[in-house]
């Protein structure tokens, strides 16, 4: 299980390397929740997501011996363009496994960073399949898009920059797919005095995380379904086990309900955050009662959209006023 000083390291081992990113706040957001909510601005990180900061801690901790042959993965879009931005940057070569339901936006991000693309049919165990036959042709090092301690200590640097910031946060909140985000961020805030609470939130056509939480033991999705195409992957078991022990509850959203708090972010924020972003604000909305008068630290997680499928419905619960 990864500690407070594992994330400490990585902060410095990818110091230079990653944008601190911003922390931003909106009083409309604020009037609408109920509560004072302090946005961690991913979507304006290397790549647009998080996702850089783990990748990067992950490729920077490779001994020459390892990076030798390059690095592999497989994803559908951040974790992807993360990897092959990290691998550049160390002047290594990166394989990507991709399913072909993958946003184009990514897909041509992925290229644009250098990497080789191999597709695949989008699921797991096409993803795994296909990356078993490039480790063995290249002889690339396998970087986990979450359930590896490395990659989730880089993804807790968030929410350590985010309460050296703003350190008498109530509560933060991170989006749930495989749980690398989630786990870091949880590993973070228990050990920060004052501990704000951490609760996650995920779409209700993808909640194995909350399911899981629920039930004490991983239960994959099966045939996941929702606009957050970020969120789509099961929990692993690494991620699952800080998960178990550090974070308080995971909130489901269903899809009308997170194209709304996409929106209302686009609208109020005038910034861009792709579905996966506004699944907390969305979740958080819905649970007015519950955060009412809390400082809600929200770490949105990227802004990668193609831009020719906006999402907008003509009504939303969430879009009033």
């Amino acid at each position: 299980m990864i500690t407070s000083e594992d994330v400490r390291q990585a902060a410095t081992r990818i110091a230079g390397k990653i944008h601190h990113t911003p922390v931003l706040t909106c009083s409309a957001l604020d009037a609408l929740a109920g509560a004072p909510l302090f946005f961690k601005c991913e979507n304006f990180q290397k790549v647009g997501a998080f996702k850089m900061r783990g990748a990067t801690n992950a490729v920077f901790s490779l001994s020459e011996n390892e990076a030798r042959h390059g690095v592999a993965t497989h994803s559908s879009g951040n974790h992807a363009q993360a990897l092959a931005l990290a691998a550049r940057l160390r002047g290594i070569p990166a394989f990507v496994v991709m399913p072909t339901s993958a946003p184009r936006v990514k897909r041509a991000a992925v290229e644009g960073y250098g990497a080789e693309i191999i597709d695949c049919e989008p699921t797991l165990a096409a993803r795994e399949a296909a990356l078993e036959q490039v480790v063995r042709r290249t002889g690339a090092e396998f970087i986990h898009p979450y359930n590896d301690p490395l990659v989730m200590a880089g993804q807790g640097t968030a929410a350590l920059e985010l309460l050296a910031e703003i350190p008498d946060l109530d509560l933060v909140m991170t989006p749930v797919g495989g749980g690398g985000l989630l786990a870091g961020t949880a590993t973070v805030c228990r050990c920060a005095v004052p501990a704000p609470r951490v609760i996650a939130a995920e779409p209700a056509g993808a909640d194995d995380a909350a399911r899981s939480l629920a039930t004490g033991r991983i239960l994959p999705s099966v045939d996941p379904v929702t606009i957050a195409d970020g969120l789509l992957t099961s929990l692993g078991e690494l991620t699952f086990a800080v998960i178990q022990k550090k974070v308080e509850a995971i909130w489901t959203v269903p899809d009308p309900d997170i194209i709304g708090a996409m929106r209302l972010i686009w609208e109020r924020m005038k910034i861009i955050v792709e579905p996966s972003s506004a699944v907390c604000l969305a979740a958080l909305l819905n649970h007015r009662d519950e955060v009412a008068g809390l400082r809600v630290g929200i770490i949105l997680s990227g802004g990668n959209v193609d831009l020719q499928r906006l999402p907008w419905p003509t009504t939303s619960p969430l879009v009033k006023g």
